[in-house]
């Protein structure tokens, strides 16, 4: 799949029958029926893919990817990661096949990279075998969304506006936990 120059993707990353580390596929199933998402936003249930996901999302300009991520944080903090905070991040570790580190890495490799990269990520509770988010987790599940609408609201923002970031902190060294 050829992505369109300008092309937005929110790629929602995790397994869903790994309770919390599906809390991104969760947020992006939110997204798909919320009528804030700016028009031509491509949004992508990216489950547990891992290097598949490159045809996917290779050439966008902007990617929000939202993931469970290991921040040793306590359940349910929110982080929000770009640029320099994402080199170096550990693939390994992983509940998938391949994590999102790997696909970053092949992203560079083919430079396929976006221009503008956002992980929201969210500390799991759990990822024991479960289909439910735990409860610290589906508690911000909503602050998750809102977090997302905001940044596609930052980007659809003509050049020149002020595209200053929310109030979600950046994070220290993570892990993906996919």
């Amino acid at each position: 799949m050829q992505l369109n120059s300008g092309t937005t993707v929110v790629l929602g990353m995790g397994n869903l029958i790994h309770s919390d580390d599906g809390v991104g596929v969760h947020a992006v199933q939110r997204l798909q029926s919320d009528r804030r998402v700016p028009p031509g936003v491509l949004l992508l249930d990216g489950g547990t893919l891992g290097l598949t996901l490159l045809n996917r999302v290779g050439g966008a300009q902007r990617l929000l990817v939202i993931d469970a991520v290991d921040t040793g944080s306590p359940a349910g903090t929110l982080v929000r990661l770009e640029g320099k905070e994402l080199r170096g991040m550990p693939g390994s570790g992983s509940v998938h096949q391949l994590g999102f580190a790997d696909l970053l890495a092949a992203l560079s490799i083919t430079e396929q990279e976006p221009q503008e990269l956002v992980v929201l990520g969210i500390q799991p509770g759990s990822t024991d075998l479960g289909i439910s988010l735990s409860p610290s987790v589906a508690a911000v599940l909503d602050q998750v969304v809102e977090a997302a609408i905001t940044q596609l609201a930052t980007w659809a923002q003509p050049a020149g506006v002020d595209k200053t970031r929310g109030t979600v902190s950046a994070g220290r060294e993570v892990a993906c936990t996919n």
